[in-house]
């Protein structure tokens, strides 16, 4: 059965599964130095890398806000996001007054740094699976006597985002790690 790609607009849709459609990541990588990657796979590989990007930034990102709709299939579209490029109130009429919102995103609509994130992970992960083992999780060293030595770091897998993606969407939430709800409390 053939993947049909379905583009979170802003309306909340149960059946969402991504946030980019193929034109709009095809559009991002024109302006890309390193966008062949994008132009040589197939629709169907771009269809399922944009899948798979949303995924990840959905699994891995806790964004700030509440999600919109009960019934959204992705995190985004979200509410009560603070907005950083708000205005700040200026002397004269109440812009509260006008929009009780002021100074949050719409909950209609998408961020553009969610949409070129999601092309952005989604040229990266058609390079490489970001998500495999490399084999040699936690081997510290290999030898064999008096011939040969290697070395290997278990640090040696790239991370499943990587830090351009971090950056773009650092405005709207944080990556999730095993250790961002642990504190270490010490009595003295």
């Amino acid at each position: 059965m053939a993947l049909t790609l379905v583009k979170e607009t802003g309306a909340g849709l149960s059946t969402a599964n991504s946030y980019a459609t193929v034109a709009e990541a095809t559009s991002y990588h024109e302006g890309h130095l390193y966008g062949t990657v994008w132009t040589a796979a197939t629709a169907g590989q771009q269809a399922s890398a944009l899948v798979m990007a949303t995924r990840l930034i959905d699994s891995l990102f806790r964004f700030s806000g509440y999600r919109a709709n009960e019934a959204q299939a992705l995190q985004w579209p979200r509410a009560w996001v603070p907005d950083p490029d708000a205005v700040p109130f200026a002397p004269g009429p109440n812009p509260l007054a006008s929009n009780p919102f002021y100074g949050f995103l719409d909950w209609t609509s998408m961020p553009a740094d969610l949409v070129n994130a999601t092309c952005e992970l989604a040229r990266v992960l058609l390079t490489s699976d970001r998500t495999a083992l490399t084999g040699t999780e936690g081997i510290s060293s290999m030898s064999i006597a008096g011939a040969v030595s290697f070395d290997f770091t278990p640090a040696d897998r790239p991370e499943i985002i990587p830090d351009l993606v971090k950056q773009m969407l650092s405005r709207w939430g944080v990556v999730e790690s095993s250790h961002s709800w642990c504190v270490k409390l010490v009595r003295v």
